[in-house]
Order: C-alpha cells, then structure tokens, then sequence
C-alpha cells in the first residue's frame, strides 16, 4: 500500500469516526473496517460518475449493512458526489442528507434505503435481474448499451436474515453472473462474537446456491481485494460471495475487533489514539489531506469519461435503432406508452358473478399486452393470483427477458427483489401471494412505501370468503395494518369495473406503491346503470347508491366482496323509511388524500347513523364512522367451512346489517 493511498483510505476512517462523534451515536468499527474494499471498490471497478448518479449503464453500489453508513456517505464525499463536508457534519440530524441509515433520495449516489439486515441485499438481486432483462430487451450486436454489475456489501447480520436465503437461492437459480455481494466477515455484533448465534458454513452454503465464493483474508490487501473484484466481475454463470476478513475498528488502540466499537461512537480521546496508531497527518476534526483530496478525485474524472463514452455508444445505437433507443430513454424515465391501456377490457357490464381475483387477472392480461415492460409473477400462487402472463416466456437463467418471475414460496424475498427491479429502473414490477402471507413480506412493503417505489402487489383470497382453507389462510388485521403504512394504496374493489379501475389506478402512480386484496369467492355483479360509476374509486370513496329523497339519514359504508351486502341492506332500509346512502370506500388512502369539502359530500358531519360493512377487523373504522356509528365486521380468527357458511355465522349479513342501523336509531 503506497503512502497516498493510505491517506485516502484512513481519510474514510476519520470521516466515519468523526461524525459518529459529533452526531453522539452510530457506528464507527464498520466503515473503519471496510474503508480499504471501499476504495478498491470506487476506484478500479465502480463505474460510476460523480457528476452524474442518475447514469442509466452505472454500476449499483448497494450498503445493505445499512449501520456503516458514513461508509458510503464518505466514499460518495471523497470521490466527489455532491455530499459536502457540512453534510457529514450533519450526520443524523434534523433535514440533512445524510441520515443514520441511507435513504433513497437523500444523499446523491445512495441506490437504495438500507438498514433492516438483509433488504439491500436481497434488493441487489432485483437490481441484477433487471439489468438482465434490459440488456435482452435493448442491446442488439455491436451495441451493448445495457452492460454493467451490482456490487453489495453484507453483514454477518445480512446474512442471518431469513431474506438473504431466499434472494441468494433466487440469484444462484437465475446464474445472476453480474452479482457480486462482499460479506464483511468481522465475527461481531452488537453482542459479542458471531459464535454466540451462528456456526453456518457460509461457502458451503452458497456454494450449494449456485454462487462462486472467492476468500479475502486480509482486509487491508488492496491487490487482494482486487484481484478478487476482477474475478467476479469475469464471471459470467455464478453470483459470486467475496468473503471479506476484516477487523471491526480498525486502527484503535483500545477497540478493535471488540463488540464495543459496533454501535456507539469511540470517544474522542480514542479517536485521538486512533489517529496517532495510523500515523494520520491531524488531529483536527473531519481533516482530509490535499493529496488525498485530490487521489479521490481521480473518480470523477474517470467517471466523466466512463459516461462519454457511453453516450457516443448510445447515440450510435439510436441512429442504427432509433425505435428501440426510444423505448429505452422512455422506460427508464418509468412513462407508460401511449396506448398502454388500450388492450384493457371493459368490465363495466359484465353480466356473470366471478371472483374480482378473476376480473383482475383480465385486466392484467391486458395492460400486459401494451406494457411491455411490465413483468412479475407470484409467490408459487400463480394460478390462484391470476398473475401469469398468458403466452409470455417464464423469466429464467436461459430466457432472461421472461416476463412471468416464479419467485417461489419466498414472500419477502418476492418483496424485496420487486423493490430492487424498481429501482433499477426500466421495469414495473408487480408479484402476487395470498392477502394474509402480506405479513411475510411487510418489511419490503414498508420500504417500497419509505422509497416511493410504483410497485404493485396483487393480494387475493383477503377474507373468510376463501372458505374452507380456514383460520390461518383467512386474513383479519391485514387490511388494517396495510393500511397503516403511509404512502401506501390500498385498493379493495367490490366489483368488475372497480376492479378495472383499479389497476388504471396502480399503473398510473409514479410514486409509491399500490395493492389490490381480491376475493377467491364470486361476488355479484353489481348493475352500474343504476349506481354510481365506478370512476369515483380513483378518489378513495364515492357515493355508490343515493338515498331515495337524497338526505341520507343513514350511511353504509363498504369495501370488496362487501358492497353487495351493504347495497342489500340499504335496499330493506329504504323499504322500512329510512333514506339510506351506500358509500364504496376501497381505498382508505386514496379518500384521505382528498380535500375536506369532497369528505364532507360524501360523508356530511350531520349524518351520525354510519355502519362500516368489511370481512376484516373493524380496527380503522371508527376513523369513518365517527363516535355514534358502528361496524360490521370480524374481530376474531376465521373457521373452517363454506364461504356462505362463515358469512352467516359471523354475522356479515344484510340482516345484521339493518339490526346494527336500529340499535343506531
């Protein structure tokens, strides 16, 4: 290791300690251990250009150990990121850039919001995959527009996750060539030694994934780690493992390789000591040498060719393949093509009683046939989801531009993988399981909702109307805890032509992902000549069925396989004198975001009498139904038995309905 070279990777190390310092919490050891792979990393292999993050051919860069992250925050500083030392100065505080864990969006350069162990990582997959089948879809001989890695760096914590199995297994099956993940093989967490928890053979077990595990023993052999990076970017069938032997704390006297230097800053007089240990130039605060400064600049003007180069590849490839170069700068920028819905069915007067999980699936065939870019699947429920592409490729290692994804029973991985295609750019996902196996991959969910990511998820079977599968198949608090989530759509339709609608819903959203909780059972056609269109789910809640004199004294309020109970209901109200209004509410998020004039229209303050009508927890409702009203709903676990059978058992009955409006009275 020469001398400038040394300078430029304790540069990182001091960076990392000292804002770990003055913020009063993070955590130092990590970035102080992974400084030397992360200026191997940015500057022989990234490519990358400082000047431009947003590079469609980058390589991505994915921290998935998340804590380390004034690792990445001093890398992207250093090698000239628009990241200011006053950034890093920030560290953790109120509206800066650089918070505890990186944020998609907030520090240029940072890919992905990462921090809860395992997501980047299994994000990285999603990222890979996509890489793949846009460099099918678009490069054509002699122009290799779409052709670069994703890089990951793991923790011993990572690779505890129950997630990382399930992204790893998918990365081996799909001979993601172009993966390279580099585990920080430290042995310490927050508690002690790895031994306290783990004795896994790691080679073994990717080696038994289908990945290449090359060893680094010293994690400050710059040729080393190197050479290892220029292997795994030569191969082209394995994800390749890289596992990193590092010291946790490097350079401290007093907490090197000790649990204490993994989640609390060192101390200043330990700092202090450190600086000295590795013959640092100055004491001072946040000190960066003028040669170091100027050896990481050598990043930028690498990158600025990188991207030159790259730009005058493209503009051949778009005199050569204008339509094709289009199509591209136009995924990438996530627009819908001009007649992406002109395909869709017209469900609006559709005359038989199906299932809208049955419903959806027709629509999906048709945005399918105009979104080309629109590619997915379902956790092994494919034909229950109604997710498959009829008549398109299966996504696999030797059909890579596939657009049915078999993610196999791997919810959260399903989840994480969706938000990685989604940040890569140039795909819209979307992936299917059963409503009550949202619990599987809510931690995925809840980032895409973090990230702001148009991912979409199809989530059928969402009541006791699956039947006789039972109580543990038979969702009761998804619903409500989904709706929780900020930024987060839910769309819940109760007939064919909302459920049109809503997938025109969840298409057209850039930002932020959407859901559909579909029946398993068949609901009833609901006769729209004589009710509200269907339109009004596009505000969250609508009036579906006036009351006869127009004064309500009365309101119902539903979702789903629901709206017909309720419209059944209003219908021996009406007949007993009592003006009934039916209001559809299948997305809570969507109505929250109106205005409180269109609230008050639908939901007038003077009409107290409200009853909520939804196969779920009534948990929620009483936000819609106010302190006077009620709900219908179910607040235990499900049974074993026919659909019509727990609909009555359970009480989610027009009669009991119409029972709860007298108790009102």
């Amino acid at each position: 290791m020469t001398e400038i070279q040394r300078l430029a990777i304790d540069a990182i190390r001091v960076l990392s300690m000292d804002a770990v310092q003055k913020a009063d919490s993070g955590h130092p050891g990590t970035p102080m251990a992974l400084a030397p792979i992360g200026y191997v990393l940015f500057h022989r292999h990234l490519r990358h250009n400082p000047a431009n993050p947003s590079w469609p051919d980058r390589d991505r860069f994915v921290l998935s150990a998340g804590h380390a992250s004034m690792l990445v925050y001093s890398l992207l500083h250093l090698s000239g990121y628009d990241l200011s030392e006053e950034d890093l100065r920030n560290f953790r505080q109120w509206g800066s850039t650089t918070p505890g864990h990186p944020e998609h969006g907030h520090a240029p350069g940072v890919e992905t919001t990462t921090g809860p162990l395992g997501q980047g990582v299994a994000m990285s997959v999603g990222m890979a995959l996509a890489e793949r089948w846009l460099a099918n879809r678009f490069n054509r001989p002699n122009h290799q527009i779409i052709d670069h890695h994703t890089f990951a760096i793991c923790s011993d914590g990572d690779l505890m996750e129950g997630i990382s199995h399930e992204a790893a297994e998918l990365a081996g099956h799909h001979k993601l060539g172009k993966l390279v993940w580099i585990w920080d093989d430290n042995r310490i967490t927050i508690e002690g030694a790895t031994a306290l928890a783990l004795s896994t053979d790691q080679e073994r077990r990717f080696q038994g994934y289908g990945w290449r595990v090359v060893h680094v023993h010293d994690g400050n052999d710059l040729e080393a780690m190197d050479l290892a990076l220029a292997e795994a970017k030569a191969e082209t069938e394995r994800p390749t493992l890289i596992v990193l032997r590092t010291t946790i704390a490097y350079g401290s006297p007093g907490k090197a390789g000790t649990a204490s230097a993994h989640g609390a800053p060192l101390g200043q007089d330990e700092i202090d000591a450190t600086k000295r240990n590795l013959g640092y130039p100055s004491l001072e605060p946040f000190h960066v040498d003028v040669a170091a400064r100027e050896h990481w600049s050598a990043c930028e003007r690498k990158g600025a060719r990188l991207e030159e180069a790259w730009r005058a590849r493209f503009a051949m490839y778009r005199t050569e393949h204008p339509e094709l170069a289009e199509e591209l700068l136009s995924v990438l920028d996530g627009e819908l093509p001009a007649d992406w819905d002109e395909k869709i069915p017209d469900l609006s007067a559709v005359e038989k009683a199906d299932a809208t999980r049955n419903w959806s699936g027709k629509v999906l065939q048709g945005l399918a046939a105009r979104v080309t870019n629109l590619v997915g699947g379902s956790a092994d429920l494919g034909p229950s989801n109604k997710t498959d592409i009829v008549g398109a490729e299966d996504m696999s290692s030797a059909t890579p531009g596939g657009r049915t994804f078999h993610f196999g029973v791997r919810e959260h991985g399903m989840g994480a993988v969706m938000n990685g295609m989604s940040l890569h750019g140039g795909l819209r996902p979307f992936g299917g399981t059963f409503l009550v196996f949202s619990d599987y991959m809510r931690p995925a969910i809840r980032l895409a909702a973090l990230m702001e990511q148009p991912v979409v998820y199809v989530f059928t079977h969402d009541s006791i109307g699956l039947g006789e599968d039972g109580p543990t198949h038979q969702p009761i608090e998804q619903l409500a805890a989904l709706r929780a989530i900020p930024n987060l759509v839910d769309l819940r339709p109760g007939d064919a032509a909302e459920t049109e609608v809503a997938w025109r819903v969840a298409m057209e959203r850039r930002i932020g992902p959407s859901f559909l909780a579909l029946s398993r059972q068949k609901v009833p056609v609901l006769d729209r000549s004589s009710l509200a269109s269907a339109e009004g789910l596009r505000r969250g809640g609508y009036i579906l069925a006036e009351s006869s004199d127009g004064a309500p004294e009365v309101i119902l309020i539903s979702s789903g396989s629901e709206l017909s109970i309720a419209l059944d209901a209003r219908e021996r109200l009406e007949a007993e004198g009592v003006p009934t209004r039916v209001v559809s509410l299948p997305s809570w998020q969507l109505f929250r975001w109106q205005d409180p004039e269109y609230h008050e229209r639908v939901l007038p303050r003077s009409v107290g009498r409200r009853v909520s009508v939804e196969a779920a927890s009534t948990f929620g409702w009483e936000r819609w139904v106010g302190l006077a009203g009620a709900s219908v709903g179910i607040d235990r676990f499900g049974a074993s038995a026919p659909a019509e059978v727990l609909y009555e058992r359970f009480g989610i009955t027009a009669e009991r309905v119409v029972d709860t409006v007298r108790r009102l009275a």
